[in-house]
């Protein structure tokens, strides 16, 4: 660990912003911790800690950096490659499942004991659940804090916390402040790495927080490639449950959402600010905000690494200059799994007319966005989705972010009416799966565990790599790096 721990220190002394949400450093001297591009003066190595996850740094005594806001961060690219128990829970609990459930139920959806998930994210993460949804409950309370004028009493059970005992405590801990004391500091001061938290709102006479909604800053790390995100989410919305308004540079995308205690409302503007993008999240049940933002993510692919990836698929002088042409390219996932699956089983046209006939009315419309998707189970009668829609009803086949992705692909295969194009479509994404080829497509060894993001640049670039020149028999003899590892410039 002591050279890995030398390459972290490496990247903390040049305040690399590729590393932010891949590991925090802790000061023993003034007991705070910091995101890596912390723009302090760096401290010296015999004072340094490193931890995989803030929970893990909260744990051990330390409170989160005033000046770069560690707790804000894009999420670590590891938890969208991995498929594994650790992988999945951290999914679940980024999902809200842990608030909402409890461990038990953390941990029946991984299928493991409560002991068992408790000893492995313990072990590898520093943290067991309870503590990694926290240091989750503490960030969102923050964010409420600092971006609407409702009461803190009601932010507390907002952002998940069981009392305001409970929440005051969280807030002392984390932050060496009270909520009234947060809540008076600028939200927007930000890191030169770029930001990560939300700017302040614009305060009615009325106080109401919901009907303009939460304003939020979604960071993400290195390039985003903007327009070929918003260009692929224009191309098959669905009328009524999303839209996009605004010529490309300058587009704004919204949909409705379904979400645990009620149903939302998200926008989210292309033109990209250093590090992160614009977004507005109106909810019916402030509870939900977690879950919401967290799905919005999946959706942009925020939590990607792009150093990983560029550095990855541009190796190969077949993808070279597709990769030199759009740095950052995302493959955009889903804020609802189940639709997703749906949309993706039926085509655009047949969704929007599945919409139109088995819609819910969004009981807080605004503009033209004014029902929600069906849910699965009322599709069960419809001959073009019904097989889908009756596994996803029935639990057959699950699509949860906590869902084990070789089993979910087991299922879908056994579906009698789903061909093997719209398996792997749904397994790249609603399941979110970073290294998925589509079956008429190109496909090589050397670009695991990135295909997905060579089958995206491929599907912008058609012809410009014929499927036959890409097959190889034989892997590259170059280990793989650990996801967002590189040695930092």
């Amino acid at each position: 660990m002591s050279a890995d721990d030398d390459t972290r220190y490496e990247a903390v002394s040049s305040r690399d912003a590729r590393f932010d949400g891949v590991f925090f450093f802790a000061v023993t001297s003034t007991g705070i911790y910091c995101r890596p591009s912390c723009p302090a003066v760096t401290p010296k190595r015999a004072n340094v800690r490193f931890f995989p996850t803030a929970a893990a740094a909260q744990g051990n005594g330390f409170r989160a950096c005033r000046r770069c806001r560690p707790d804000a961060v894009p999420g670590s690219p590891d938890w969208n490659v991995r498929a594994d128990a650790v992988g999945r829970a951290m999914r679940l609990i980024a999902d809200g499942v842990v608030d909402r459930e409890g461990v038990p139920g953390l941990a029946g959806r991984l299928g493991y004991s409560v002991r068992q998930v408790q000893r492995q994210l313990t072990a590898e993460l520093g943290a067991g659940p309870i503590a990694l949804a926290r240091a989750q409950r503490a960030h969102t309370a923050r964010v409420l804090l600092q971006t609407t004028p409702l009461p803190v009493t009601d932010i507390a059970f907002a952002s998940g916390f069981a009392s305001v005992r409970q929440f005051n405590d969280t807030i002392r801990t984390i932050y060496a402040r009270t909520p009234t004391t947060l809540r008076t500091e600028p939200a927007t001061r930000l890191a030169p790495s770029g930001p990560a938290t939300p700017p302040a709102p614009a305060r009615t006479a009325s106080g109401a927080p919901l009907a303009a909604g939460i304003p939020l800053r979604l960071a993400y790390r290195g390039p985003y490639a903007a327009r070929e995100t918003f260009d692929l989410l224009e191309a098959e919305s669905v009328p009524r449950v999303e839209e996009v308004l605004g010529t490309p540079g300058n587009r704004t995308y919204r949909r409705t959402l379904r979400l645990p205690h009620g149903t939302g409302t998200v926008s989210v503007d292309e033109a990209p600010h250093p590090g992160w993008l614009d977004a507005r999240i109106t909810l019916s049940d402030l509870r939900d905000l977690t879950t919401a933002v967290q799905r919005v993510r999946r959706l942009f692919d925020l939590d990607s690494d792009p150093y990983a990836v560029d550095e990855r698929l541009g190796t190969d002088p077949r993808l070279t200059h597709l990769v030199e042409a759009r740095p950052g390219l995302r493959s955009p996932g889903t804020a609802d799994p189940d639709e997703c699956a749906i949309r993706l089983r039926v085509g655009r046209d047949r969704a929007a007319e599945l919409v139109e006939s088995y819609g819910t009315p969004h009981p807080n419309p605004c503009g033209t966005l004014d029902l929600l998707f069906p849910t699965p189970g009322a599709l069960t009668g419809e001959p073009d989705a019904g097989p889908l829609a009756t596994a996803l009803a029935l639990g057959t086949v699950r699509l949860d972010p906590g869902a084990d992705r070789e089993e979910t692909a087991r299922a879908l295969a056994a579906l009698p009416d789903l061909d093997t194009r719209s398996a792997a479509l749904i397994r790249m994404r609603a399941l979110g799966d970073p290294d998925v080829a589509l079956p008429e497509g190109p496909d090589d060894e050397t670009w695991r565990p990135w295909r997905s993001y060579a089958t995206r640049h491929l599907a912008l670039n058609p012809g410009r790599l014929a499927p036959h020149t890409a097959r190889t028999s034989t892997v590259t003899s170059t280990p793989r790096p650990p996801c967002g590892q590189s040695s930092p410039k």
